[in-house]
């Protein structure tokens, strides 16, 4: 099938197109490169059935683009993912994420999409009651970012009721592994990674028992990859583990990996941090077939020695 992947240049749509090549579909990439790197797709480039076209998902030009190519999916993981930068500059991330979703799904509808799959945050849960959150869990958005994601997930219902644009809302938890960047609001294994492999300094916020979900990349694009499909259609599912890892325990597997000193140093907690979170992929496995196959030591094993490969070049 054709296949349109919006952020194609960035972290987690960069795997998702090499995955989608791998499994024999025709794939299209839309991204602004504004923070996507387009040597992220340099093997897909490689390929006879892969193009990228540089352009803002709120560009007009999106719709002429996707009427023209017809893709019969689109997985629409563009966004703005920055909460500190949402709090910021709240019409920024709205202007992004709310009007660029809009424009999406304007797109597929001009283009006769079968389906949309939208990459949504854990942040649409706000403070859950429950840890591991459920796949129905009611959303509490506190940030402008996670307004906004829910927002979308309101959009795509409202296509779907208008023109039959069939959907699925992934609900990502902490995603890492090759090609993520240490830079910006970075997932905390690619600034541990950078800066052990750098030999500089490390902080944990708090005691280092703060805790996340983290899930690698390449099961989070198996996801998407599952979701393509007839199943799961006006549903949202949570990507994780269902696995509490604590920062100092994080730190320490890292440390472990790049064969760097496990001594982080230590700072107050920050403002709005969660204290825990986790995320239950029950449903995802259940309706989907989807689950985590690769374990934290083993994934993080395989991102640092990818670090370390990038950093020789």
């Amino acid at each position: 099938m054709r296949v349109l992947v919006t952020g194609g240049a960035g972290f987690i749509g960069s795997n998702l197109v090499d995955r989608l090549l791998a499994d024999g579909h025709e794939v299209v990439a839309v991204d602004d490169l504004s923070s996507g790197r387009r040597d992220n797709l340099a093997r897909a480039e490689a390929e006879g059935r892969f193009r990228l076209h540089e352009l803002d998902v709120r560009d007009p030009a999106l719709i002429t683009l996707v009427s023209e190519l017809c893709p019969e999916v689109i997985c629409h993981l563009a966004a703005q993912i920055s909460v500190r930068r949402s709090v910021a500059d709240p019409v920024h991330d709205a202007a992004v994420n709310v009007a660029g979703t809009a424009s999406v799904l304007a797109a597929a509808h001009e283009g006769r999409a079968r389906k949309v799959v939208f990459a949504s945050s854990v942040a649409v849960y706000g403070r859950p009651p429950t840890i591991p959150v459920p796949g129905d869990a009611a959303t509490d958005p506190r940030s402008p970012y996670a307004a906004s994601k829910l927002s979308g997930e309101t959009y795509l219902a409202a296509f779907r009721a208008l023109y039959g644009i069939e959907y699925t809302t992934l609900v990502l938890s902490n995603v890492y592994g090759p090609r993520q960047s240490p830079e910006g609001e970075a997932g905390a294994v690619a600034i541990f990674t950078d800066a052990l492999l750098n030999g500089t300094p490390t902080v944990l916020y708090g005691d280092g028992t703060q805790t996340r979900d983290y899930v690698y990349v390449e099961d989070v694009v198996d996801g998407f990859v599952r979701a393509c499909g007839q199943e799961g259609n006006g549903r949202r599912f949570n990507l994780g583990t269902g696995i509490q890892t604590t920062d100092r325990r994080l730190h320490s597997l890292i440390a472990d990996a790049a064969s760097a000193q496990d001594k982080p140093g230590f700072a107050p907690p920050r403002l709005g941090d969660l204290p825990a979170m986790a995320v239950d992929p029950v449903p995802a496995h259940d309706e989907l077939g989807w689950e985590p196959r690769v374990d934290l030591a083993s994934g993080i094993k395989n991102t640092v020695e990818w670090a370390q490969a990038h950093r020789a070049r």
